[in-house]
């Protein structure tokens, strides 16, 4: 059976450290984008995602919502650690699990028109596994889990190893202005942007939170608004949020420019609530009709707020 989107990645165990608490939840990429297009009943998807033992009643929860869940052998789940200081953005991360590669082998009998892989680490996703699942249909990447890298529990910023033989297979590749620079050497969106198509990404996303988003496909820029939450809850998984609802409007037809502004919108209703994104198309279609906005200009920085 070919699906229309199929999102491929580790569900991890996050441990939440702050001066006042500890809190144990799970994450990752492929627990976002499912909870993200559990209520869009007209888009075919499917999970398969790699758990230890502890993590079943996740994925157990996930199938009851209805979502396609395979779940391949995995000794252990991913397991992060995120110490917080007094100030929210002193951040120290490590890694006490790592969960087994994806390979190919067990992928065989998974077809898809679109693939979303949620690489959380460097070695998620050997060069051969992207490689083939190319060869079935389109790949989408968010470049973050790329440029991780685990030494001795510790989590290290690194550039994409391969990334030029990997960008050959890609479609769709997501990038904050941090990967950007990380990925390409420029700061500036525009260059950055068409030298990633060069490398060969066929459509590339840039994000930059409260700014906005541009999006390029080797002709044109489509920019694209944010649209400013009502509140800030929490951002874990905007970018998740952001990729789930792209891909499922391209994978319904819509033009990069509609996609967009259904992503963008998707998002800042992840961030007004706690935990993963609860959204109907009407909920987003009020925040594109209701929220104020902020437009990016080509180069990344704002260019218009309303």
């Amino acid at each position: 059976m070919k699906h229309e989107l199929c999102c491929i990645g580790h569900i991890t165990l996050d441990k939440v450290v702050t001066p006042g608490n500890t809190v144990y939840m799970p994450g990752g990429t492929s627990f976002y984008v499912s909870h993200a297009l559990k209520r869009f009943d007209d888009l075919d998807y499917a999970l398969v995602t790699a758990v230890g033992a502890s993590e079943r009643g996740v994925t157990d929860e996930l199938t009851s919502l209805g979502i396609r869940t395979t779940v391949l052998p995995s000794p252990y789940s991913v397991y992060f650690e995120n110490i917080y200081g007094d100030n929210p953005d002193d951040r120290t991360q490590r890694v006490l699990a790592k969960a087994a590669p994806f390979t190919v082998e067990p992928l065989h009998e998974v077809d898809a028109g679109i693939f979303h892989l949620g690489a959380l680490l460097a070695d998620d996703f050997p060069l051969d596994t992207l490689r083939y699942l190319a060869g079935k249909g389109l790949i989408s990447v968010d470049s973050q889990g790329y440029l991780r890298e685990v030494r001795d529990t510790h989590v290290y910023a690194v550039d994409w190893t391969n990334k030029h033989e990997a960008f050959r297979s890609i479609h769709f590749l997501k990038a904050n202005e941090q990967e950007m620079e990380v990925l390409t050497g420029y700061k500036d969106a525009s260059r950055a942007a068409k030298k990633l198509c060069e490398w060969g990404i066929k459509e590339v996303l840039l994000t930059f939170g409260s700014m906005g988003s541009l999006i390029y496909d080797g002709q044109t820029f489509y920019r694209i608004p944010a649209y400013i939450p009502r509140q800030v809850v929490d951002p874990t998984g905007c970018g998740d949020t952001y990729m789930a609802g792209y891909l499922y409007r391209r994978a319904k037809g819509a033009t990069i420019d509609e996609a967009g502004n259904f992503a963008a919108a998707l998002s800042t209703l992840k961030i007004e609530r706690s935990g993963p994104v609860d959204a109907s198309t009407d909920d987003v279609k009020r925040v594109m009709r209701e929220n104020a906005t902020c437009m990016p200009n080509i180069d990344g920085g704002i260019h218009s707020c309303n």
